[in-house]
């Protein structure tokens, strides 16, 4: 089948999801031509001035195009589609490979707009190849065979195309321990041997931009010497990132890009800066100075996910030309990499132009068809019909193999937008090559009615017709522009049309007109909206044997609730009149204390069924209603004056049933009185027997409480007075004691007291001889 036949049955496949689509138009209280184009991508919008009837809201405009036309809405039907305008074709000498070179998409929201985007693989189209190689010591004899390619390697390429240009950079590393050794000696000569001629290291030198002068290249590659670091991995990804973004310094032209990789080892990436004290990342600038990057000290390696934005940006496609030690690395990274290659180089790269012509072609004969960054409400597959009949659908991005030259290859682009844009532009581009697409994208939300012009007297002279519906002037409402507001806002008129502030306009169900609610007709005509909020209708009631109230025949729905025909009763009127199973022994029916349903007591809170004749859960009316009973038997009390009518439910008996409630209570003289009370049909009826003697305290003897009290305080006081005397002998007994104690201790001597002079006087006879 040819790819026209494919493209074909696409449309056809895209035809039958629109008509699908077409089929279901979800909308909620559309008033606009607008708000109904952007309720759904089947919605089309009916403008016939008399579409709608009395009663009908504008939302019956909203529908599908199939809906309207069956309710007579043919020609105004508005229904506003996606479409896609593709610029003119370029002619034919201009050596483009992707047409055409522009288009203009007008996006109606979640509804797609297709077009076809053609791939024509060139000849003859330029070829622009970088080889960058590492010059660490151990690439030293594949060194020595780069020097002698440049003309075999131009040769190579003039196979494929006659424009074809070389240029030659340089890696090798940071020149920041641990990566190199920055002793003053192995700066200026890194080699093993110093017998070795050997540059000082760098990071990435530029040797030769762009050109197509083999001479020049060998020339230029002949002066490089070999250099050398400490570690195994290098630093390739500093010296392809500049690569890449310094565009103009390379050289790179409108051509297919290529950048050689060469090495015989792994690479350095974003983080292993901090080895080296180097903490700053990578700006995705170009920072060469002199052909040298000269800020590789200053700033960390590069990330992977920067180097690929970096060569996507730049349409560059990588070839890394590596040993077979790290083929397996070099092929992990070229997976994230859309277009890049990875070929297995001998140990002195002899076979380096057999490697490149290989990669080339592989990465020729790959289509892949990208696009440029897009915000996340706008969605885009790819269909590839590529050769050999091999068709690929509904993916990311568009991707064909096994492309020859000069075949013609067709992607179907598909956007989606989910919601209303601005002006947008998104670029599509093959991958690798610099031709490219450019999409302008604008929403298409608007009705777009282009009214004809009426009679004045439509919209009552005091509006104009907007898409079938009146805009009414400043002063005037309603679908006709027939209510004048008298100065009052839409907000104060529609104020009274809420049943309360919390709820919606006259439910949800009607228009509010000139302050008053106007209802909807319904699409059912057994269905009636009214009210004065339009908040009932004569549907929505309980169902029995799946009919509303049983059926015309047992009653109506009215707001509601059921109002049931003579002879049916019940919420959905399910039951027939009869209170056969609700009358009690006394004929009464559910004791006067509830109502029968469907033959069954629906008995007043707490009473229970069969009758309604007891409530254990009640309070007892013994307490509410003795001062009933002490003014019917007693004539006392508060209600002595108006007893007959407070108490006209309680009815004094000289008999009553063996089941009564007996009372005691005490009245207003604080007398204990004895009754019995029982409860009669009907709500809060009693019978009371009243035994007629009341139990009285006898009244208090006053003599002796009078003398009671005297004989207590006199006792009291005495013993006060008892309790005080014996606490003060207790108190002095003690002190005297204390005193003897202390009389005991003192000992008096005459030579204590230096003052004391005794009464006795001594007088010595000196010539007494004691004769």
């Amino acid at each position: 089948m040819t790819p026209e036949g494919f493209l074909l049955l696409s449309a056809a496949g895209l035809l039958f999801l629109a008509t699908a689509r077409s089929l279901e138009c979800t909308k909620y209280n559309v008033k606009t031509c607008e708000e109904c184009i952007r309720s759904g991508p089947g919605c089309a919008w009916c403008k016939k001035r008399n579409f709608t009837k009395v009663g009908e809201p504008d939302s019956i405009r909203c529908d599908t195009k199939e809906q309207l036309r069956m309710r007579g809405c043919e020609a105004d039907i508005i229904f506003p589609e996606s479409y896609a305008s593709p610029y003119p074709l370029p002619p034919p000498n201009m050596k483009k490979q992707i047409y055409p070179d522009e288009v203009d998409l007008r996006l109606r929201q979640d509804q797609p707009a297709v077009f076809n985007v053609t791939f024509r693989r060139g000849e003859d189209y330029p070829i622009d190849l970088y080889y960058l190689m590492d010059l660490s010591y151990s690439m030293g004899d594949d060194l020595d065979n780069v020097k002698k390619l440049g003309e075999d390697l131009m040769k190579a390429l003039n196979k494929i195309t006659r424009l074809a240009r070389i240029g030659f950079g340089a890696f090798v590393d940071k020149t920041v321990l641990p990566f190199v050794n920055t002793h003053p000696e192995k700066l200026q000569n890194p080699c093993p041997s110093t017998e070795t001629k050997c540059q000082p290291p760098f990071a990435f030198r530029h040797v030769l931009s762009l050109t197509n002068d083999a001479m020049r290249f060998e020339k230029e590659v002949g002066t490089q010497y070999i250099s050398g670091n400490l570690d195994a991995p290098e630093g390739g990804l500093d010296a392809m990132m500049q690569a890449a973004v310094c565009g103009d310094k390379i050289g790179w032209s409108n051509a297919t890009r290529l950048l050689v990789y060469a090495t015989d080892d792994g690479f350095h990436f974003a983080g292993d800066g901090k080895l080296g004290a180097i903490l700053t990342p990578f700006d995705g600038k170009c920072h060469l100075e002199g052909n040298m990057y000269k800020k590789s000290n200053e700033y960390d390696y590069p990330s992977v996910g920067q180097l690929v934005q970096k060569l996507e940006e730049n349409n560059i496609q990588p070839i890394f030309a590596v040993t077979s030690k790290v083929s397996n690395t070099y092929r992990k990274l070229s997976e994230m990499i859309p277009k890049s290659a990875v070929g297995e180089l001998q140990g002195d790269s002899n076979n380096v132009i057999q490697l490149i012509q290989d990669a080339y072609n592989n990465l020729s004969s790959k289509i892949i068809l990208d696009h440029s960054p897009l915000p996340n409400f706008i969605k885009i597959t790819y269909d590839s019909f590529c050769p050999n009949h091999v068709v690929i659908k509904d993916r990311p991005r568009g991707e064909c193999d096994n492309v020859k030259k000069s075949n013609e290859i067709t992607f179907q682009v598909k956007i989606t937008a989910t919601k209303c844009v601005e002006n947008q532009a998104l670029v599509i581009r093959p991958l690798g090559f610099t031709d490219s697409l450019t999409v302008n994208i604008r929403s298409r939300c608007d009705c777009e009615c282009d009214e004809e012009r009426l009679d004045p007297s439509v919209c009552s002279g005091q509006g104009k017709v907007d898409c079938g519906i009146c805009r009414c002037n400043s002063g005037f409402t309603g679908k006709n522009c027939d209510c004048e507001t008298g100065g009052k806002s839409s907000r104060e008129l529609e104020k009274t049309c809420r049943k309360d502030n919390a709820s919606v306009i006259c439910s949800g169900l009607g228009d509010c007109v000139c302050g008053q609610c106007a209802c909807h007709t319904s699409d059912d005509p057994k269905k009636h909206i009214y009210g004065t909020f339009c908040e009932c209708d004569n549907v929505n009631c309980e169902l029995h044997d799946g009919r509303v109230c049983g059926g015309e025949e047992r009653g109506r729905c009215d707001c509601g609730k059921c109002k049931c025909n003579a002879g049916f009763e019940g919420s959905a009127c399910h039951c027939r009149s009869t209170t056969d199973g609700c009358v009690n022994e006394k004929g009464s029916v559910c004791s006067g204390r509830g109502r029968c349903e469907c033959n069954a007591c629906h008995c007043q809170h707490g009473y229970q069924r069969p009758f309604c004749k007891e409530c254990p859960g009640c309070s007892s009316p013994c307490a509410k209603y003795s001062s009933c009973i002490e003014c019917l038997a007693f004539s006392s009390g508060r209600l002595a004056k108006n007893c007959s009518t407070a108490c006209s439910n309680i009815k004094v008996t000289k008999e009553l049933p063996s089941d009564s409630k007996a009372c005691r209570e005490k009245d207003s003289e604080n007398c204990w009185i004895s009754y019995k009370m029982f409860q009669e049909d009907g709500d809060e009826k009693y019978s009371v027997k009243v035994n007629p003697e009341r139990e009285c305290p006898e009244p208090p003897n006053i003599a002796a409480i009078v003398g009671g009290i005297i004989a207590g305080v006199a006792l009291i006081g005495l013993l006060l007075l008892i309790i005080w005397r014996f606490v003060t002998e207790l108190i002095d007994r003690r002190e005297y004691r204390r005193f003897e104690k202390e009389k005991a201790k003192a000992k008096w001597n005459d030579a204590d007291n230096p003052l004391f002079k005794s009464a006795t006087t001594t007088v010595v006879n000196p010539r007494f001889n004691g004769q």
